[in-house]
């Protein structure tokens, strides 16, 4: 299929994909994510390892689109739970007690 990233015109197969990913090791997920194999990578070391270009010359959006059309997984980024309040001794203290919590 042919795609175009950053620019360039890459006729990508699946096939050929898996094979350019095989035995390189998923780096640490911050963004968005491909699944290839058994394995989940971030969209830009994809990327990279199938266009041979710089991290830096395309989007995440390019190789999205582009692992989408053929048949990729991509989930979105990962969720982090939502920061919890952190209370001081003297609002614990009140909250134990049943006391309307102080400002």
């Amino acid at each position: 299929m042919r795609c175009v990233i950053a620019r360039f015109p890459f006729d990508l197969t699946r096939s050929g994909v898996l094979e350019s990913m095989k035995g390189v090791k998923p780096e640490l997920i911050i963004g968005e994510s491909v699944i290839i194999g058994r394995r989940t990578y971030p969209v830009k070391q994809v990327g990279q390892v199938v266009t041979g270009q710089d991290r830096r010359d395309f989007s995440a959006g390019e190789v999205l689109r582009a692992m989408t059309q053929l048949g990729f997984t991509c989930p979105g980024p990962p969720r982090t739970a939502a920061p919890t309040r952190v209370l001081s001794p003297f609002q614990q203290a009140s909250a134990m007690l049943g006391a309307p919590e102080a400002v």
